[in-house]
C-alpha cells in the first residue's frame, strides 16, 4: 500500500511534465502539416473507406453476411486497434529515445511509456470524430443509455496498453529486435481481432482462438455499447478487467525489476 501511495505521489509531482510531453508530441507529429490535427480524423476515415471498399465489395464473402452497418462495425475495430498499436509501439521506444534526458536529470522512467499511452488516448479521442461522421452518414441510431458504458472498455484498454507498453519499453532497452518482432505480431493481430469480419461465421476452433485475443473483447465490448445498444454483461466486464489487470501487473513487475539497469544499455 505504501509503495502504491509513493507511486501516486511521484506521478502527481510530475503531472506537468507529462502534460508538456503530450503537447510536444502533438506539435512534432503535425509539424509542417497543412491540415494538422485534422489528420486524426481524416486518417481513420480514409482508411475505413479503403477497407470498406475492399471487404464490402471485393472480398464480401470473406467477412460473411449479416453484419448490419458494416461501416460502423469496421471503423470501431479500426479505431480501437490503432489506439492499441500506436500506444504500444510508441511506448516501446520511449525510454531509449529519452536516454539523453535521463542521463542528465532524475525523472521516473515510467513517465515516458505512460506519456505515449496518454498521447495515443488523446489522439484516439480526436479520431472518434470520424466515428461520429460515419454514424451520421449511415444514419446509425445511438442508444445513449448504453453508449456511455463504452467508457469502461476504453479505460480498460488504456491500462492494457500501458501494461504492454511498460513491458515492451523495458525489453527494448536490452533487445532492439523487439521492435521488428512487435510489428509483425501487430500485423498478425489485425486479422485475429475481428475488425472486419464476424467471428460467429468461423469454425468453433477459430472462434476459440479469437476469444483468447484480448483485443477481441475490448472491441466487441465497445461495439455492444455504441453500435448495438446492448450494453455490457458481467462476463464482458470481468474479461476486460482481467486483461487490463494482468497486463498492468506484468508490465509494472518487469519494468520495475529492470529499470535500474537501463542506463547501462542506453
Amino acid at each position: 500500500m505504501q509503495s502504491l501511495k509513493n507511486s501516486f505521489a511521484s506521478f502527481w509531482k510530475y503531472r506537468y511534465l507529462l502534460q508538456n510531453l503530450i503537447t510536444r508530441d502533438f506539435k512534432l507529429k503535425y509539424r509542417r502539416s497543412v491540415l494538422g490535427v485534422a489528420w486524426s480524423v481524416l486518417n481513420p476515415l480514409l482508411t475505413c473507406l479503403v477497407m470498406f471498399l475492399v471487404f464490402d465489395s471485393i472480398m464480401k464473402g470473406l467477412r460473411g453476411e449479416g453484419i448490419p452497418n458494416f461501416a460502423g462495425f469496421l471503423i470501431i475495430g479500426q479505431l480501437l486497434f490503432n489506439f492499441f498499436r500506436e500506444s504500444t509501439t510508441m511506448a516501446m521506444e520511449s525510454v531509449l529515445k529519452n536516454a539523453p534526458l535521463l542521463r542528465k536529470v532524475y525523472i521516473p522512467k515510467y513517465i515516458f511509456p505512460m506519456e505515449k499511452c496518454c498521447f495515443a488516448l488523446v489522439n484516439c479521442a480526436f479520431s472518434f470524430i470520424a466515428l461520429v461522421i460515419v454514424f451520421l452518414i449511415t444514419w446509425t441510431p445511438v442508444t445513449w443509455a448504453t453508449a456511455w458504458m463504452a467508457i469502461y472498455p476504453l479505460v480498460m484498454l488504456f491500462f492494457f496498453n500501458l501494461g504492454i507498453g511498460l513491458l515492451l519499453s523495458a525489453l527494448y532497452v536490452f533487445v532492439r529486435d523487439i521492435m521488428h518482432i512487435w510489428e509483425v505480431f501487430c500485423t498478425l493481430l489485425v486479422y485475429a481481432s475481428a475488425i472486419f469480419y464476424d467471428p460467429e461465421t468461423l469454425s468453433g476452433i477459430m472462434q476459440r482462438l479469437i476469444h483468447i485475443n484480448p483485443m477481441y473483447w475490448f472491441i466487441t465490448a465497445f461495439r455492444r455499447c455504441v453500435l448495438w445498444g446492448e450494453g455490457l454483461d458481467a462476463t464482458m466486464m470481468v474479461v476486460c478487467f482481467l486483461c487490463a489487470a494482468v497486463s498492468m501487473g506484468l508490465g509494472v513487475f518487469v519494468f520495475k525489476k529492470n529499470q535500474d539497469k537501463f542506463v547501462l544499455y542506453m
